[in-house]
């Protein structure tokens, strides 16, 4: 079953900083985990309501699963997507 996915405007704006071909291999992932709900998935700790982030190669994409709905909280390389 597909999750709908929604852009917080951080976000949109994090995937537009990214080199194109990057920002491409990060929606089709996503979208395949959207799809799927398969994928390097883990709960951040900490966090009302509960966030999770996915793993795409070097970035972190943060999201909150709002009932059938993922929304995208920040699209970051691993180096910042902790701090």
């Amino acid at each position: 079953m597909s999750k709908k996915i929604v852009w917080l405007a951080q976000a949109r704006a994090e995937l537009r900083a990214i080199d194109r071909e990057t920002a491409l291999g990060l929606l089709q992932g996503l979208a395949q985990f959207a799809f799927t709900e398969s994928g390097d998935v883990k709960r951040l700790h900490g966090y009302d309501p509960p966030q999770f982030r996915l793993r795409l190669g070097d970035y972190r994409i943060r999201f909150r699963v709002a009932g059938d709905s993922l929304e995208i909280l920040s699209v970051r390389n691993r180096k910042d997507a902790y701090r």
